[in-house]
């Protein structure tokens, strides 16, 4: 089988490479009926309403016949979340951003009800280190290299919100992490 195949505990990730110009035919047709029967064979059953199908890139503007999976049409989709991370078909990261963006917010409001319910800034920096900035550092690897001038501003917005909330915190944290000494 030249496709990759991706298993998870819940799903698999069925992917094709196909070079942008070349006269060349997909196979993903075959790779899903062979997934299909595999799973048959296995007593397992494909969840179709959870069946999303996205192309990407220059081939999403192509006439492209819908995929079926056990007589169901898929939903071809432009955009997916996958393993946490929100891909477009566009391959632009407007949606995953947002979606970042989103998450840190309400959790940055949380983060100033709690500052103005007297948390110590331990409990505070705690809340900030293990709640909003794994949100903010997930799946980077992937997208951050192609965050635009335009996407960045709104991460540095919810950061310097953090910063406000924790004003106070927030020097006690620089110098604990920097080993900073005071001059007293």
């Amino acid at each position: 089988m030249d496709c990759l195949v991706n298993e998870f505990v819940d799903g698999t990730t069925l992917s094709e490479l196909l070079e942008s110009g070349a006269d060349q035919a997909s196979n993903v047709v075959q790779y899903v009926e062979s997934l299909s029967t595999w799973a048959q064979a296995n007593k397992m059953i494909i969840n179709r309403r959870k069946s999303k199908e996205m192309i990407l890139a220059s081939f999403a503007k192509q006439s492209i016949p819908a995929l079926t999976v056990q007589s169901h049409v898929l939903d071809r989709v432009s955009i997916f979340k996958l393993l946490g991370v929100t891909l477009s078909n566009d391959l632009s990261w407007e949606a995953q951003v947002n979606t970042i963006c989103e998450k840190v917010a309400s959790r940055v409001y949380y983060l100033k009800q709690l500052r103005r319910a007297g948390l110590s800034s331990d409990d505070l920096s705690y809340f900030y280190l293990t709640l909003i900035r794994p949100v903010l550092e997930y799946g980077c690897a992937a997208w951050h290299h192609s965050l635009t001038v335009a996407r960045s501003p709104k991460f540095e917005s919810l950061q310097k919100r953090v910063l406000r909330i924790m004003s106070v915190t927030m020097h006690l944290i620089c110098h604990m992490i920097l080993h900073v000494h005071t001059l007293q």
